[in-house]
């Protein structure tokens, strides 16, 4: 699952918490920093990814008269050359790798800023880190459907995509977290 900017600090938040808790980090000016530190590297990274999208779309765009005489499958061509482009951004296409990445590059950024201590190898680190971004996208996705079955037992319709959904879907999303003490 992609991460998303609004899901960013909740995930910097988890990674913070999960450090502190695990007992092998020592946190040398609090959990705010590190959360902070996990949102920089974050934001980078889907930014980066954003950045991508937009210049497959433009070259999508730009030639969407050749793609529709041609009858292409639109989602797989983006995807295709999303694919090509990915090196050329700095982007992991593969989740698992991405997350690691990711988690190293925290690591190095809370090392580096000397926002935190430990006795154990890096590599413990980063499986604290990356198990905290994992276990989050997971939560996310139960979360992501509680809402949606909320969404579509409700008598009336809504539709994916209109202001009325995205306002319900949003506020649905927060009570489903405050539930579960994400939030």
């Amino acid at each position: 699952m992609k991460i998303s900017l609004k899901t960013i600090p909740h995930i910097s938040s988890k990674i913070a918490i999960d450090l502190n808790k695990s007992g092998v980090v020592t946190m040398t000016k609090g959990l705010e920093l590190v959360a902070n530190e996990a949102v920089k590297v974050l934001e980078e990274n889907v930014k980066q990814e954003m950045a991508l999208e937009e210049k497959v779309d433009a070259i999508c765009d730009d030639n969407e008269e050749e793609i529709e005489f041609q009858l292409v499958d639109e989602r797989q061509l983006f995807f295709m050359i999303k694919k090509k482009l990915a090196p050329e951004f700095g982007v992991i296409l593969n989740y698992e790798e991405r997350f690691s990445d990711i988690s190293h590059k925290i690591l190095d950024e809370l090392y580096e800023e000397d926002l935190i201590h430990f006795d154990v190898t890096e590599n413990r680190i980063k499986n604290i880190i990356y198990n905290a971004i994992t276990g989050f996208i997971a939560d996310s996705s139960e979360i992501e459907d509680a809402v949606m079955d909320k969404i579509r037992s409700y008598k009336k319709r809504y539709i994916p995509g209109t202001d009325e959904f995205d306002i319900l879907h949003e506020k649905l999303y927060h009570e489903e977290m405050s539930k579960r003490g994400m939030e």
